[in-house]
């Protein structure tokens, strides 16, 4: 027992000292919204998971993910950085059209792409153990994951694979869940997300006075428009096609941004749109982009050089794996901090997994987030527009896999186990450090 008593206070204390570096410096700026967000965290080990992707990369950097599958080239992908079960959903991609795909380029950045694996196996792992499956049936999910996206990325190396079909999922492609995703996105409108935080008033919209909005004095508002005029620059020419629809009509401070945005100061810019018509109004907001964990355990110093601050590498990185991405995307600086900015849209639904229990529908749906992780992968590459990574991703991928077919799917279910295990261990001790007032700063 003395044993496992010290094994679990050493292991709290590499906690305490990831979070240190981390989230040091946001939560002393702002420790009730770190409060928040840890309670959250503590709900369950998969919210802990999700709020600790700076947890997971020190663990991979100290376990030295080499193995046969990453070499010179597969070792420098772009990736998404915090690939979990929940960072899937849809958006409306400048086309017009409804798209089901990743979501969340927050923790962006280029590295080995079995990172990206290892996390959603992993988060698979714990999503399972939570729906009270069995070890060989999560070992199933992630196997169906394995299978499609290495599939996937054959097809596309091959040029077996049209470009549209069939990862990327739309009304006219989609099936079961993510369907069911695509319709619900479909039945939102502007007009009801607009009707939930604005009013009209003297017959022009304006932001309503409310828990998530803050009043900005004169000084910050300037700073804010300012900061919006530098985004407007960033955008590219095929957004600009209307001037009047940036003009400004509203801006205020934005609090509760999500698990993952503590600490990070934001604010929401109510704009004209595509029409003089008030249902045409725009909701866009900047906020504060970190760094991202995997760049910690990144020693290229060309990626490193590649972006200006973290407003331009969140903006860039999502750019590039996300085909069409959301025309409003842009960045900025504000008190020489780099910002992400984009649209609050309504069409964002991310994927019900509370509704989805069955062990063959999990795997089915498991299936086809295989499938548009290797689509990310694949789009992010010399065909790009970016210098970072020029080379064909997919051959790569493709030919690294290829080395050794039968392994690939087992390294994931092994590590999905052996991390889902370690994630549900370090909850409790998390939780226990938390309600006994250990995290410093809270």
């Amino acid at each position: 027992m003395a044993l496992q008593h010290d094994r679990t206070g050493q292991r709290g204390e590499e906690i305490l000292a990831v979070f240190d570096t981390a989230f040091g410096e946001l939560l002393a700026a702002d420790p009730a919204a770190f409060r928040v967000k840890f309670r959250k965290m503590a709900a369950s080990p998969f919210a802990f998971y999700r709020g600790t992707a700076c947890l997971f990369y020190a663990d991979l950097a100290d376990g030295a993910d080499s193995g046969p599958y990453l070499d010179e080239r597969t070792s420098r992908v772009w990736i998404h950085g915090d690939l979990h079960a929940e960072n899937f959903g849809t958006y409306m991609d400048a086309t017009g059209r409804l798209v089901f795909n990743v979501n969340d380029f927050d923790e962006a950045y280029v590295g080995p792409f079995t990172w990206d694996l290892r996390r959603f196996a992993a988060s698979a792992a714990l999503l399972g153990h939570a729906k009270a499956l069995g070890d060989p049936q999560i070992g199933d999910v992630v196997r169906a994951y394995a299978a499609a996206y290495r599939e996937r990325v054959h097809a596309l190396a091959t040029g077996a694979a049209e470009d549209d079909a069939p990862a990327r999922f739309t009304l006219d492609t989609a099936e079961g869940h993510v369907l069911n995703a695509l319709r619900g996105a479909r039945s939102r409108t502007r007009v009801g997300l607009l009707d939930a935080t604005t009013e009209i008033r003297d017959a022009e919209r304006r932001f309503s006075a409310g828990k998530t909005a803050v009043e900005l004095d004169a000084a910050t508002r300037y700073k804010v428009l300012d900061a919006f005029d530098g985004y407007l620059e960033t955008l590219p020419a095929t957004s600009l096609v209307r001037p009047d629809s940036y003009r400004v009509k509203d801006v205020v401070g934005r609090r509760g941004m999500g698990i993952g945005s503590a600490g990070r100061p934001g604010f929401d810019l109510l704009l004209e749109g595509g029409s003089d018509a008030l249902e045409h109004d725009v909701v866009i907001y900047i906020k504060r982009a970190e760094v991202p964990a995997a760049s910690r355990h990144v020693a290229d110093p060309d990626v490193r050089a590649y972006f200006r601050h973290e407003g331009h590498r969140t903006v860039i990185s999502q750019r590039a794996l996300q085909a069409h991405a959301d025309p409003w995307l842009g960045w900025t600086e504000l008190d020489g901090v780099g910002q992400l900015v984009a649209e609050d849209s309504p069409y964002a639904v991310d994927l019900a997994w509370s509704d989805i229990d069955h062990p063959e529908e999990i795997a089915a749906v498991a299936a086809d987030l295989g499938r548009a992780t290797a689509t990310m992968h694949a789009v992010a590459d010399a065909d790009s527009g970016h210098s970072l990574v020029p080379f064909s991703t997919e051959r790569a991928i493709d030919a690294a896999i290829a080395a050794d077919e039968k392994g690939f799917p087992e390294l994931l279910v092994d590590f999905a186990h052996s991390y889902g295990a370690r994630a549900r261990a370090d909850h409790q001790i998390f939780v226990d450090l938390f309600r006994n007032g250990r995290i410093p700063g809270l």
